[in-house]
């Protein structure tokens, strides 16, 4: 086992920016122990000598999904499990694109959305709840949600679908564990329209090209996007607090 003596640990994909890289920040600055995952490196968090070593970042492309396994397997080596009191899995990254009408994506667009936001958090849930099974410590899921999981829109079938879908995964493995001697508690939480990458490359498309683009820029210029810090910062309070997943829990709820 690994040399950290923090007593709650995260594992936390999509560190990269967003509202990963601000929940990360927080949870930081809180004294908890990250391990982040995202396709790039995540120059901030490790060139920041104030964690004092409790930042892991972790290269790696969800789209893989064959090696998902051992990532988390390496990932909770280096967790000290019987000093652990708490282990949490945040299910942050997805992708937005391809935003066009489905007769519009071909089959390497969809699959990769779908590994990326669907089938990644799945093998990584799976994977987590597998090699955590034998641990005494709390243990919790967060799946990312949005609105566009319970709302259709055009152009965006591939990104509703992955999202209803994470909704539709997180109940399910909540049933699951209903009755478990540990049971893993799994939340979806819907953070609302947030100030993103996501949202300007939303913005960032031609009225052609994707029918709401201007919707998102009217949103945008109208001041309604949340920060990411404003989100990350509920986040972290729902963590706290013991939760079912009985329905998606959406960042205007009290």
């Amino acid at each position: 086992m690994g040399t950290g003596t923090g007593k709650r640990h995260f594992i936390i994909t999509g560190t990269s920016k967003g509202i990963g890289l601000q929940l990360a920040e927080l949870l930081l600055a809180k004294g908890e122990w990250v391990y982040g995952i995202s396709r790039g490196s995540s120059d901030l968090l490790e060139s920041s000598e104030e964690w004092s070593g409790r930042y892991q970042h972790i290269q790696y492309d969800l789209a893989d999904l064959t090696g998902i396994d051992d990532l988390i397997t390496r990932i909770l080596d280096q967790i000290p499990s019987q000093e652990a009191e708490f282990i949490g899995l945040i299910n942050n990254a997805a992708m937005l694109e391809p935003l066009r009408p489905i007769d519009q994506c071909s089959a390497a667009e969809i699959s990769q959305s779908l590994n990326i936001s669907l089938a990644a958090p799945m093998i990584l849930s799976s994977s987590f709840i597998q090699h955590t099974n034998h641990l005494s410590a709390r243990r919790k899921i967060v799946n990312l949600s949005s609105g566009s999981g319970s709302y259709p829109a055009p152009s965006m079938t591939v990104y509703c679908t992955s999202k209803a879908g994470m909704n539709m995964f997180t109940q399910c493995v909540s049933l699951e564990q209903t009755g478990k001697l540990n049971p893993v508690e799994i939340i979806a939480f819907d953070p609302g329209m947030v100030d993103t990458e996501l949202q300007a490359v939303a913005r960032g498309k031609s009225a052609e090209e994707f029918a709401l683009s201007g919707l998102f820029s009217q949103v945008y210029e109208a001041g309604q996007l949340r920060s990411p810090q404003d989100v990350a910062k509920q986040l972290i309070e729902r963590i706290d607090e013991y939760s079912d997943a009985s329905h998606v829990i959406h960042s205007t709820e009290s």
